[in-house]
This record gives C-alpha cells, structure tokens and sequence, in this order.
C-alpha cells in the first residue's frame, strides 16, 4: 500500500492519540486533559509529556489521570524535543492519528470529532494535517496560530476542501493539529534542536510537501497564552529562537523556491512589525544578530544527539515508571 493511502478499516475507525506537552503549568495542563477527555469522540491513548515540570504536574497527572500515558523527560527540551518524544510514544502505540496540542489548549467538546468527520468526508487522497480554528480566552482568533493557506491548492484543491468546510493550507502550528501517522513516518518527526518557535512551522512545511494540509474551522479550542499576539509578542531569547529556527527551516527542504521567497516575505515584516512595537530594542537588536548568525553557520542536530538517546526520538528511555 502507498504511503498516501489507508485502507477502509483506518478510515472507519481509527485510532487517535493525543499528544500534549507541557512544562510547569500544572493547572492549564489539568485543564486541557479534562477537555480532551470530554470530547464526544475522546482520543484512544492521551500521551503527556512532562518536560522536567517542578510544579508537580506529573503527580497531579497521576493523581487524576490515571490512564494517561505519562513520559517524564530529565530535563526541559521545549516544544520541539517535547512534541518530538511524544509523537515517538504516540507511534510506537500504534496510532493512526496524531492529535497533537500545547498544555494552554483547551478544545471544546467537538473539537476532535470535527477534524474527524472533515477527513471521513474528503473525497480523494486523504489529507495528511488538519488543523483546528485556535481562538483566545475572549473569542478572537489568536494570530499566532493562523494557519497558511496554501496558494497553489488550484481550483480542484479548493473546491475539495471547501466541500467539507475546510480550507487548504501550507503550515499550521502545534495547537490542536490531528496529523496521519503513516505521513509523519515518511516525513520525520520534529526537529528537537529548535526547542522552541517554529518547530511547528518547519514540521508541518515538511510534512506537507506534495501532500494536503487543511484548515477545520468547526473544530475550536482556545489557547490560553498570557497575552494575545503573535511573533510581536516574542522579546531576547523567544526573539533570536524566532530568527534561528525560521532561517534553518526556509534553508531545509520542506518548502519550494518560490515558497521561501514568499514566506521570507511576509516573515521580515513580521519582524518589523516586532522591533517597532517593542519597549527593548536593543535586546531585540541582539537577538536579531544572534540568531542570524546561528541560522546561516549551523543546522539542526539530530533528535538522537539532542535528546541524549541512541534512538532518534525516543521517549521511550525517558518513561515514567514510577506510576503504580
């Protein structure tokens, strides 16, 4: 069978694990597993990973979720090396989609079964990354979760998406994203060594080379970020991980030519719109140069370097095996 297809049986009944990362927001991560447990079409498996929390996140976990599938990480790999382990646990478990979401995501209760009934519904090759409609606490979509529509879908692409009320699209983030194992197989995992911002954007890039990505606008979950905003909001260290990660990901092979002509676009003004907006320039000035330095004379190790295990990926090393 072809990588883009699945037989009937997966498409009748698949199985869904949800992946969420988090690192010392014990409450919001509470929050968010009792959301997705309250879905009307609940996940198979709920995978969490704990990057080092030191806020008791893992004993609450244990305490009031006892059948999750706990995996303590020795120390904080951020979004990007969390993603990446439980993505790995995810597929060891034999799951046909991935639902994948930071520990401030919060779905509402037919976020999943949405995404679901979109991809039941799609004529053609099936889509290989649907992604939720990310609201903040007040309604509004949240800017730094809009997907990208994918210009070149052609009329066919549109008209298929739009048949079961979805859009295409090019990227989206780690914020409610349901993603097809068999593609993420083919595809790579996270790259740990982004650690955070973009990792997302470089992930679903690659993924979505020569396949189809949509945007689920029926399917809501609201991100409960500390502030409303998008990369504006980023300030030092989130700033240069910004410049960094997106310079290694328009050097990689997840977008076409004149793809990164466009994103680098759209990308220099976001970062204009950061420096005139912000109160530290000259912090932002430092990072700026920092990550481009990093961006151009480095690259991404691999996850096996990264995360300090002889298997790329692997949270199986890192498992909590303390739960009784």
């Amino acid at each position: 069978m072809r990588p883009d297809q699945s037989s009937d049986a997966t498409r009748a009944a698949p199985r869904v694990a949800a992946v969420i990362v988090t690192h010392n927001r014990r409450e919001l991560l509470l929050e968010s597993l009792a959301a997705v447990r309250a879905q009307t079409r609940p996940p198979d498996l709920v995978v969490v990973i704990d990057n080092a929390s030191a806020d008791g996140s893992a004993a609450a976990v244990r305490e009031r979720f006892a059948d999750v599938q706990l995996v303590r990480l020795p120390e904080n790999y951020g979004g990007a090396g969390g993603f990446a382990c439980g993505m790995s646990a995810a597929l060891a478990g034999g799951a046909d989609w991935l639902w994948l979401m930071d520990d401030d995501t919060v779905p509402e209760p037919g976020a999943l079964p949405a995404l679901l009934a979109a991809v039941a519904r799609y004529s053609g090759r099936q889509p290989s990354l649907l992604a939720s409609r990310v609201v903040w606490t007040d309604g509004r979509d949240h800017p730094m979760n809009t997907p990208r529509p994918w210009r070149f879908a052609g009329r066919k692409g549109r008209q298929a998406a739009a048949a079961v009320g979805c859009l295409p699209v090019r990227s989206a983030s780690f914020v409610s994203l349901l993603v097809r194992a068999a593609d993420c197989r083919v595809a790579g995992l996270p790259r740990a060594d982004f650690f955070l911002w973009n990792d997302d954007f470089d992930f679903t890039t690659r993924l979505l080379r020569g396949r189809i990505g949509l945007a689920c606008p029926a399917s809501v979950v609201v991100h409960k970020t500390a502030v409303f905003g998008g990369t504006e909001t980023a300030t030092g260290d989130r700033f240069y991980y910004e410049v960094r990660n997106k310079i290694w990901t328009f050097r990689s092979d997840g977008l076409a030519v004149p793809e990164r002509l466009l994103f680098a676009a759209s990308t220099l003004r976001r970062w204009l719109r950061t420096y005139a907006g912000s109160a530290d320039r000259g912090a932002l000035r430092s990072a700026l140069r920092r990550g481009i330095i990093a961006g151009i004379t480095t690259a991404p190790r691999p996850n096996e370097q990264v995360l300090g295990s002889g298997d790329p990926g692997s949270a199986v090393l890192f498992a909590d095996t303390s739960r009784t």
